[in-house]
């Protein structure tokens, strides 16, 4: 049998069993082309109309804060950097945000920041409180970083119904390439499996083409996120920021990206998969070409436009145009030119038919998998 029939036969395989042991994934991942690439596209087209038809849910992100405690050595709003103009909103600067989105027609918003100190337990308490008191149709997204198990309880508990925290490469020694040694890839896991039992849409995700990174790593992701069953994944291509100390390294690929997107939507079938930010950075079609791969997520921007640039994770980063939540009539026209739709709900994740929630039977592999993970970091 030719090589080429094997890797047809293994995104045949995927869509079919939703899953690869990581010896297929890596075949599939080194072996792909356009002509494959389209073949995956197809089929992660179709399955996602399955369960979303021509929707396209879109969520308006509030950059809550550019204040970090971390200190990533691929993040621009690391603590280390010294050049980054900081701030963060306060309560009525997002509540602010969220009456101009709703009014814009958006039903789903996400906060997101980097872990400052500023927002405490009882701030994002009363933050969220706020929003579901005015706007109780509305989505509520945290994605916030790490946290204790008892804060996410509490962030549930006030009404946050998601929580996004991308664990950005589930490969023990790819991750200590990216982070500093107080980090952990088992806390990174941890916070994880919490949100899951919780109750929370957990959405995880990870970049492509970060330094140093293999096939085989984004093997161990899509093996990490079908034992998750996340109902979000956010990835994007690792695109470098210029004060960082991985400023000298290449961008990733819009190829590998939407690539990626394919494969995780026929493994996830009803996964949300926003066609990310920095997709369209590295490629003006980038965000069309996320969608005719198998996404169904866009965020156009609510932040202040006073902020907008100061949150700046990587270099270049788009916060114009229809990047910005003010022109969603203009993101519209651009869904609908490839043949999609905006549509204004909360956009709540589908579950599979007839497959239980299993988050609460899954935590437990928690403790089996800290094992691999215990030795990395404190």
């Amino acid at each position: 049998m030719k090589r080429q029939d094997t890797l047809y036969q293994l995104v045949d395989k995927l869509e079919t069993e939703q899953k690869l042991n990581k010896k297929e994934w890596i075949q599939l991942i080194d072996g792909r082309t356009s002509q494959l690439a389209d073949y995956l596209f197809e089929k992660a087209v179709r399955i996602r109309k399955q369960y979303y038809d021509n929707k396209i849910y879109i969520r308006g992100l509030i950059e809550v804060s550019n204040i970090c405690r971390n200190d990533c050595y691929y993040c621009g709003i690391r603590r280390s950097n010294r050049n980054a103009n900081r701030y963060h909103l306060t309560r009525g600067e997002i509540l602010a945000c969220c009456r101009e989105g709703y009014e814009l027609g958006f039903r789903s918003f996400v906060l997101q920041g980097g872990e400052d100190p500023y927002f405490s337990d009882s701030i994002v308490v009363q933050i969220v409180s706020a929003i579901k008191g005015m706007y109780p149709d509305c989505a509520v997204t945290l994605s916030l970083g790490e946290k204790s198990r008892e804060s996410y309880q509490a962030y549930f508990n006030a009404g946050a119904d998601r929580y996004l925290l991308r664990h950005e490469t589930a490969d023990p020694a790819h991750y200590r390439k990216l982070h500093p040694s107080e980090l952990s890839l088992k806390n990174r896991m941890r916070c994880l499996w919490d949100l899951k039992e919780i109750g929370y849409q957990t959405g995880s995700g990870f970049m492509v083409g970060s330094p140093g990174q293999t096939s085989a790593c984004l093997a161990e992701d899509m093996i990490f996120l079908k034992e998750l069953e996340p109902q979000m994944v956010g990835i994007g291509p690792f695109i470098p920021h210029h004060d960082t100390p991985l400023a000298k390294e290449a961008v990733g690929t819009a190829e590998l990206t939407v690539f990626m997107l394919g494969l995780l939507r026929l493994m996830l079938p009803s996964v949300l998969l926003p066609a990310t930010t920095a997709l369209g950075t590295i490629d003006e079609m980038g965000r069309e070409k996320g969608i005719l791969a198998g996404a169904n997520v866009v965020m156009p921007n609510l932040s202040p436009q006073d902020v907008r640039k100061k949150y700046e994770l990587y270099d270049n980063k788009l916060c114009t145009g229809s990047e910005a939540a003010e022109y969603k009539r203009q993101l519209q026209e651009q869904m609908e030119a490839i043949g999609y739709t905006i549509v204004t709900d909360r956009g709540d994740y589908v579950p599979l038919p007839s497959r239980e929630d299993k988050s609460r039977k899954k935590y437990p592999k928690y403790n089996k998998r800290s094992k691999e993970y215990g030795v990395i970091g404190t």
